[in-house]
């Protein structure tokens, strides 16, 4: 543990070799920024190492109390002596990797239930046991035997809502087992998509109308950091629990219900070429909705590919080289979500917010949230208050159980 005269030479000579290096090499600086990115990271990167070092070394037992008010043989004669910690773990460091994939997955899920898969297959299992369809002994039908003698073991529909509230916030009431919703997932989740696509905007606006385009002071990597990690450190409290035992079951659910409607005598059924196919004609011919299977199915794909980026640990790269070249993976997941959302009216674009203030939370901020309620749909106020509309998103319940947010459903 270095003293305090030590840490603080230590920092004034850092600080001396910075304004060194940057006088000698100010010509180049200015026409190559790329080389002072390499040189500011080189320095902290030695900055790093003698941290490090310094932690890896002997402790005092005490962390140096004694010496510091001066108690016992080693008690400090001057200031200058007094040993000092240097910090702690940064908290953005820590990220369970598995888990965040288990939120990109539920939300890949989720948006295939909101799509109707799930109850395409219930509604060909009731016609199937009803003898209303003109099915007998083929691979569909063998499969749709199967899908019921398992129903028992699977978490059921509730399970699946539960957990959606719990984790990603989108429905209506409390979460699973009670616990508390995840009302600024959707915001959060939005917020950093379209810092994402904005990134990238004016990234190919510099390319092509700015003179030396490659020059990055223009559009800052540390907005789409900041976005990133709200929404990273917002699944590390939600994404406890059966999570990750729930979201296998019901993947392996999911791919269970395509192998029924990509069976060859359930597509004969209804005429189609594909599991796809039989998913919209069921829709139709039977619940009489309006389709959203294309814009639903690429908010699926596109949003689980930008939340497993955030399970890795590209958001804290620091070089903006690195930073891109890592960001690059999920540039066009993210204009396409964000399109697919808009189209929908789940989502709008930003031009100019580029920061949310936490003031913003659970309320209609920069990325509002919508009701895809019909008015048949709408629930009546609870207890302890009715439902107070918001401009340009949906209303909250004031009162009630614990000002718990009204139904969202993006």
């Amino acid at each position: 543990m270095l003293s305090e005269r030590d840490y603080q030479d230590l920092l004034d000579r850092m600080q001396a070799l910075r304004t060194q290096v940057a006088e000698r090499l100010s010509g180049s600086l200015v026409s190559n920024p790329a080389l002072a990115e390499e040189i500011n990271r080189q320095l902290e990167d030695l900055v790093t190492a003698a941290r490090e070092a310094d932690a890896a070394g002997p402790q005092p037992p005490d962390g140096g109390l004694a010496q510091l008010v001066g108690v016992g043989p080693d008690a400090a004669q001057k200031f200058g002596d007094v040993k000092v910690s240097q910090g702690v773990a940064e908290y953005d460091e820590n990220v369970n990797s598995e888990r965040v994939v288990a939120v990109g997955d539920l939300y890949y899920i989720y948006q295939h239930e909101r799509i109707g898969v799930f109850k395409v297959v219930q509604r060909l299992k009731q016609l199937f046991e009803g003898g209303a369809i003109r099915l007998s002994g083929g691979e569909g039908a063998y499969r749709l035997y199967q899908f019921d003698r398992r129903d028992v073991l699977r978490y059921t529909a509730k399970d699946r809502t539960a957990a959606y509230r719990r984790v990603l916030g989108y429905g209506r009431g409390l979460g699973a087992g009670q616990s508390r919703p995840n009302t600024d997932f959707h915001m959060l989740f939005s917020h950093f998509v379209n810092q994402v696509t904005l990134f990238w905007r004016d990234k190919r606006i510099s390319d092509v109308i700015r003179e030396r385009a490659l020059d990055p002071s223009f559009g800052s990597i540390a907005v789409v950091r900041r976005a990133g990690l709200d929404l990273r450190n917002n699944l590390k409290f939600t994404s406890y629990g059966h999570l990750n035992v729930l979201r296998v079951e019901v993947m392996n659910l999911l791919e269970e219900c395509f192998a029924i409607l990509g069976s060859a005598d359930v597509k004969d059924l209804f005429g189609a070429a594909n599991a796809w196919d039989v998913v919209d004609e069921v829709l139709i011919r039977y619940f009489d909705v309006r389709l959203q299977s294309s814009p639903r199915q690429r908010m699926a794909v596109n949003g689980r590919e930008v939340l497993r980026w955030l399970s890795g640990n590209h958001v804290m790269e620091t070089g903006r080289g690195q930073f891109e070249t890592l960001l690059m993976e999920i540039a066009e997941p993210s204009e396409e979500w964000l399109t697919s959302a808009q189209a929908m009216s789940l989502a709008r674009r930003t031009g100019t917010d580029r920061v949310m203030p936490w003031e913003q939370m659970g309320q209609a901020g920069v990325a509002a949230r919508y009701s895809e309620r019909s008015p048949s749909q709408m629930p009546a106020a609870r207890a302890g208050g009715p439902i107070y509309p918001q401009r340009g998103g949906l209303g909250t319940y004031r009162g009630g159980q614990g000002g718990v947010p009204a139904r969202t459903r993006p």
